[in-house]
């Protein structure tokens, strides 16, 4: 039989012992500085907010009045879900009478006046899911998607600007006129084939940088103002999507819980 632990625990140690901890990598430490310090994260989570993110909508309604008069909303790459908490509130979703359809291919806990779609965005059934989910036509579509960081600039600006560019031809093949566009980029530039785009069939295109959008972050938000309304013959090409698909997939660490990390 073995003898018990020496001062009676079961770990072995000596009570009053001081347990040994690794120490944080030099970013990491960095990284919690910032957040404990960050006052985004404090508001989100005073206000009921599931991240800081929902200050960066916010920000850019104050100015350019995106939520306005919206009556349906869809929303791309939500979770953990503090844009559809803001959109369910401006268009009195509720259970109901659901007014905003939300998609991300990470699991997302329930909101009310919200129907959540656990489905990558780019799967081929996705736009009749939503479309039928959110019960009409939408006033708005809103994009916080953004592809899974490499370290390589290059890259990971290219793989976010491929799902800026399908949500663009989404929202173009579904907005009622007069509705507005707007969704994540990176700093680098936009595709000129996509503003050229953009320009054709919205009334207004530019980019944004709300200050809640930490500064030393590439993020950027392209918005397109006033839809013209459908055109015959626009190229949906971009909505065709071969076996890489699965790659360009939403990054939590973009919008994570207000107790977690948040640009």
């Amino acid at each position: 039989m073995s003898k018990p632990p020496i001062g009676g625990n079961r770990t072995g140690r000596k009570l009053g012992q001081k347990v040994k901890k690794g120490k944080l990598k030099a970013s990491s430490r960095r990284w919690l500085e910032r957040h404990i310090n960050d006052p985004y994260v404090q508001r989100a989570k005073l206000e009921g907010y599931r991240a800081r993110a929902a200050f960066k909508l916010l920000e850019i309604d104050e100015k350019h009045q995106v939520l306005k008069g919206a009556k349906r909303i869809i929303d791309l790459g939500a979770a953990p879900g503090s844009w559809s908490q803001i959109a369910a509130k401006v268009t009195d979703s509720t259970d109901d009478d659901i007014r905003v359809a939300a998609i991300d291919f990470l699991e997302m806990a329930p909101l009310p006046g919200v129907k959540i779609l656990q489905l990558d965005f780019l799967d081929d059934d996705a736009p009749r899911q939503l479309m039928e989910a959110v019960g009409g036509t939408p006033d708005l579509v809103i994009s916080d998607m953004a592809a899974p960081t490499t370290g390589h600039q290059r890259t990971d600006h290219l793989r976010t600007m491929h799902l800026c560019e399908v949500a663009a031809y989404f929202a173009v093949e579904v907005l009622g006129e007069g509705g507005h566009f707007l969704a994540k980029t990176f700093q680098g530039g936009t595709e000129k084939d996509l503003l050229n785009m953009l320009k054709q069939n919205f009334r207004q295109v530019l980019h944004i940088k709300p200050a809640s959008s930490r500064q030393e972050s590439v993020e950027m938000f392209l918005l397109a103002k006033d839809f013209k309304g459908k055109r015959i013959g626009l190229d949906t090409r971009i909505l065709e999507h071969g076996e890489d698909d699965g790659e360009f997939a939403y990054d939590p660490r973009e919008d994570a819980p207000a107790d977690e990390n948040q640009d």
